[in-house]
């Protein structure tokens, strides 16, 4: 048990550092996505080294920045539920941003839709394990409900590589993996294939699982659908 004390500790520490409310469920989260050995994402491949931040030439992003434990969906139990400081929420947010403005934290897992007046509405989110975290600025190319799910060859070719098969293309449904909506990200007029999007794995929302795109509660991203203009600035911190 001292590792667990230990643990609590350490996410008491990172809760001060960060400003997430201390509510019900933060630290048990914390601890549990560390690497212990144990804990609500069963017994999948645990937590891996936070990877360096390199740089992608021509495009301005920022690749591999995703810090902390990383997870394969499918590694994560289905009974999880994520902590109540990632419900949708209207929050104070100091920024520089314009109202209209999405503003991305990877490392807290928010997502900030600027209001202006020193207020936002912040998102809990998913995002990029580890490898394939990256920053930068973008703007909303455009936007689609109930997408249709192509992936992309590297996917099918590292899931292929896992024992895993992706189809070709899947229709836009509630298994589909962008969930109910999707903003698609690009930059310099030219598709980043990085989206935000809904998802058909709610339990997954507060930890590092995706390949990059940013997914979000079906709820949620139908909500930011309907306030996200396209041409929207969207800043990845």
């Amino acid at each position: 048990m001292k590792w667990r004390k230990l643990a609590t500790a350490m996410a008491c520490v990172a809760a001060l550092a960060t400003g997430v409310p201390a509510e019900a469920g933060f630290f048990r989260d914390l601890v549990d996505n560390m690497d212990l050995g144990s804990g609500p994402l069963g017994s999948g491949s645990g937590g891996r080294n936070p990877g360096e931040r390199q740089p992608l030439l021509g495009n301005g992003l920022n690749l591999n920045l995703t810090p902390g434990g990383s997870f394969y969906p499918e590694d994560v139990n289905r009974n999880r539920v994520a902590p109540r400081q990632f419900r949708r929420q209207v929050v104070n947010y100091k920024t520089s941003e314009k109202p209209g403005t999405i503003v991305i934290n990877p490392r807290q897992h928010f997502l900030y839709y600027v209001l202006g007046d020193g207020k936002a509405i912040r998102y809990g989110i998913g995002v990029g394990r580890e490898g394939f975290g990256w920053n930068g600025t973008v703007t909303v190319g455009r936007k689609a409900e109930w997408p249709t799910w192509t992936p992309p060859p590297e996917m099918v070719a590292r899931e292929r590589a896992r024992g895993r098969t992706l189809p070709a293309q899947m229709a836009g449904g509630p298994q589909n993996p962008l969930g109910a909506r999707a903003l698609y990200l690009y930059r310099g007029g030219n598709d980043t294939l990085y989206r935000i999007h809904g998802t058909s794995e709610p339990w997954t929302i507060g930890l590092n699982v995706s390949s990059g795109c940013i997914r979000m509660l079906n709820k949620d991203v139908v909500d930011l659908y309907n306030r996200a203009k396209v041409g929207a600035k969207v800043v990845v911190l």
